[in-house]
């Protein structure tokens, strides 16, 4: 499909990994793009944290479905020999509270080989669920990942009903990995993945077992440079595609005309435009709205968790430390259920370390390393992060050096730490670090779609938009809605506002 030649003309707010994406498959689709970002720099939570000479992501670290994000990124024009993927082996370990080491494979017959020598008796129930898993995910992804719900009739169909009841739904990840696991360390293991995109184990429902699920079927993996190095590679493109990209441009407002979005308000201009997405944590989307959007942009939210990050530069380093870690305190559901029932930090919080250069010899300076610390913690809310953080951070730096890496208070040169008051101040909802919960309300039907069902043209996506959170995931509703605005439609002859201007 040539390039320039459709008069429809799209405006995407907000320059993050789903405006980005959104942007390129619809400029190949043949749309032109006009990209706002408020920023001077694209990429939103895809970002590097620097400082004292050393860089590290300041977000996402885990790459999941390697096959969904790299086939995605094909279909925008760009080729799988620029995305420099790394398998992780093994995919991460976990650091429990009574000493105990578990490695997770990806292989699943030494997976339940390790799961014996943790626990005997367990190697079956590992295969068991591997087994049901399988057919469940394939199931599940056709049915949930691969379709938006823009009537809620799509999703209460006879099929999806029966398929919700044999993967489990309606218990919780927790819950469900508790039918094919005894022991407490092992079902910790199949039950924190829902940590990734900010839920609870014990409160997101059991369709979200496709989590940990995957990482078997498709590995762990990172990105060299870190998942950061995404975002030059997505502008680069953008920019040879001929995407219009406007940064150190805020919108302030969205144009609403006969119940249709009919452009922006930017830098003082008004500026018409075929349709816009809005890619930013979705109830932000009712400040620019205002009183046009009707109840759906007004609805409240639950966000999903926030998080304490500590970014350290490091003058040695730990040739045996693995790239992803978990450490794990005595209960790590009591310590979760302080979080997210309370609003409140546990006394022995739980947390994930990423050290790249495990994988990666240009992750630091010569002879150095950088680690990132994440502790789950509340969104925002009522603590007094001011007070609340520095003895949280010493309290994860002792844990640290005494389960993982000896001597590491000794060896920091730099350290930065961020919490829940920044993401709220950066604009992420309420200070959740990953759009909002994953809870059985907030999912699937329940969770914001594509398009706009009060205002026609009004178009999202971002983590907190279906199919929900996660790098690829939201990669993946970028190209629903890239889908969702094609489909049926001939775009070389669009009828309304078939020209961007300025009013």
């Amino acid at each position: 499909m040539g390039r320039g030649r459709c008069s429809m003309h799209i405006a995407i707010v907000g320059g993050g990994v789903g405006g980005m994406t959104a942007a390129l498959l619809l400029r190949r689709r043949g749309m032109r793009v006009t990209l706002y970002e408020r920023q001077p720099r694209l990429g939103g939570r895809l970002a590097y944290e620097t400082g004292g000479g050393y860089r590290i992501d300041q977000g996402p670290t885990i790459v999941l479905l390697p096959e969904m994000l790299l086939g995605i990124l094909e279909e925008a024009g760009i080729p799988r020999s620029r995305v420099p993927l790394v398998p992780c082996d093994p995919m991460y370990r976990i650091h429990y509270a009574d000493g105990t080491v578990l490695h997770k494979w990806r292989d699943p017959d030494r997976q339940a080989a390790e799961l014996e020598r943790l626990s005997p008796g367990e190697g079956a129930g590992f295969l068991r669920y591997i087994r049901d898993m399988e057919r469940g995910y394939r199931e599940g992804k056709a049915a949930f990942l691969d379709r938006p719900f823009l009537r809620r009739r799509d999703f209460y169909t006879a099929g999806n009903l029966a398929l919700l009841t044999r993967l489990k739904a309606y218990k919780s990840v927790r819950g469900l990995a508790a039918d094919y696991f005894r022991d407490e360390r092992l079902r910790d293991a199949y039950s924190l993945q829902t940590l990734y995109i900010g839920g609870a184990p014990f409160q997101s429902p059991g369709l979200y077992t496709l989590l940990p699920y995957a990482e078997h079927a498709y590995g762990v993996w990172y990105l060299k440079g870190g998942y950061a190095a995404l975002v030059p590679i997505l502008e680069r493109e953008l920019r040879e595609q001929g995407v219009e990209v406007r940064l150190d441009a805020p919108v302030e407002q969205l144009w609403i005309e006969e119940e249709r979005a009919a452009g922006v308000y930017c830098g003082g201009e008004r500026v018409r435009y075929d349709g816009v997405v809005y890619n930013g944590d979705y109830p932000g989307i009712g400040a620019l709205l205002g009183d046009a959007g009707g109840a759906g942009q007004r609805r409240r939210y639950t966000p999903s968790s926030g998080c304490v990050l500590i970014y350290l530069g490091l003058d040695r380093q730990w040739p045996k430390a693995a790239a992803h870690q978990f450490f794990l305190p005595r209960s790590l559901t009591a310590g979760l259920r302080r979080i997210f029932g309370e609003g409140q930090l546990p006394d022995d919080p739980s947390f994930y370390a990423f050290y790249p250069g495990a994988l990666d010899s240009d992750a630091a300076p010569p002879g150095g390393s950088v680690l990132y610390l994440l502790v789950p913690a509340p969104p925002a809310g009522r603590l007094d992060w001011s007070a609340v953080t520095p003895p949280l951070v010493r309290h994860v730096l002792a844990e640290a050096e005494r389960r993982g890496f000896p001597g590491l208070r000794q060896a920091i040169r730099w350290q930065s730490v961020r919490t829940p008051a920044d993401a709220a101040a950066e604009g992420l909802y309420q200070g959740g670090s990953f759009g909002i919960a994953p809870t059985l309300t907030q999912s699937a039907v329940f969770r914001p779609q594509i398009a706009s069902s009060a205002v026609k043209g009004l178009y999202a996506v971002g983590a907190s938009v279906h199919p929900g959170g996660g790098v690829p995931i939201v990669m993946q509703g970028a190209r629903l809605l890239a889908d969702h605005l094609t489909k049926g439609m001939n775009i070389w002859n669009w009828p309304p506002h078939s020209q961007a201007a300025n009013r």
